[in-house]
């Protein structure tokens, strides 16, 4: 806060909505807005989670400092971005753009990026589009050896959708993560065995269906078709009766 700000708030001009439309769109200008991407974005988007995750080299070895780097930049630009340009915030969900270098768009499979400098490019709108296909958030909401269904569906009700789950209740068995169950089937028929358990069906039936809605997306934000030879199975069926059958209709139905 400067001045001009201090001095509106003690003489009571920001109870004026046009005035305190005029602050926000005053600071919003400001190149201190930067450190609203740093410090909000930061913490709502849980970016710097991403500076002291280990994928496990052995699954993913494409992934280093490199990649992390450019995975973080790429969601800071993307949200100074909105901010600068005044873009809607349904671009947070569903934009058709991202800001990527040449490292990020090998990884995306985007051709004829080069250089270290990020470019704003253009999306294959089948496959990304807004935060939850960034690299970074798919990084974040999985685990070192694989992706977690359960802690990206969290997340979207956590930070997008503002409808935090109950924590889990106590003394639950985590899923089983040996070769011989992982050789049983996919991580999807697994954990459909898993939340039948009582206690976990009824919080899994709202975060299992979104987390699996980006299925297509592995421990590190790549795009697949298949996990460990099992064929990807993006679709699903929300507690509010929508369906979905990729990750892009479940774009369009948080957009809603």
């Amino acid at each position: 806060p400067d001045d001009e700000l201090f001095t509106a708030a003690s003489t009571g001009q920001l109870r004026h909505p046009e005035v305190l439309m005029q602050h926000v769109r005053r600071m919003l200008a400001d190149p201190r807005r930067n450190m609203l991407v740093e410090n909000f974005a930061g913490q709502w988007l849980q970016l710097r989670n991403l500076n002291i995750l280990k994928p496990d080299p052995g699954v993913y070895p494409q992934f280093d400092d490199s990649l992390r780097t450019s995975m973080k930049r790429e969601t800071e630009a993307f949200f100074e971005y909105l901010i600068h340009e005044d873009r809607s915030v349904l671009d947070l969900l569903d934009a058709d753009y991202t800001f990527a270098n040449e490292r990020l768009a090998k990884h995306y499979g985007l051709e004829g990026i080069t250089g270290d400098t990020l470019q704003k490019v253009s999306l294959p709108v089948d496959q990304r589009g807004g935060v939850l296909t960034q690299g970074s958030i798919l990084t974040v909401t999985s685990n070192p050896t694989r992706t977690s269904p359960v802690k990206r569906g969290k997340w979207i009700l956590e930070n997008i959708l503002g409808t935090p789950p109950p924590p889990p209740p106590p003394m639950v068995d985590p899923l089983d993560e040996s070769s011989a169950a992982a050789s049983t089937g996919s991580l999807r028929e697994r954990m459909v065995q898993h939340r039948s358990k009582p206690g976990c069906a009824s919080c899994h039936e709202r975060m299992d269906p979104l987390g699996f809605g980006l299925e297509n997306f592995d421990g590190v934000g790549g795009w697949r078709t298949a996990d460990a030879g099992f064929p990807i199975d993006a679709a699903g069926d929300l507690p509010t009766g929508e369906s979905f059958q990729t990750p892009r209709e479940l774009r369009g139905i948080l957009m809603q």
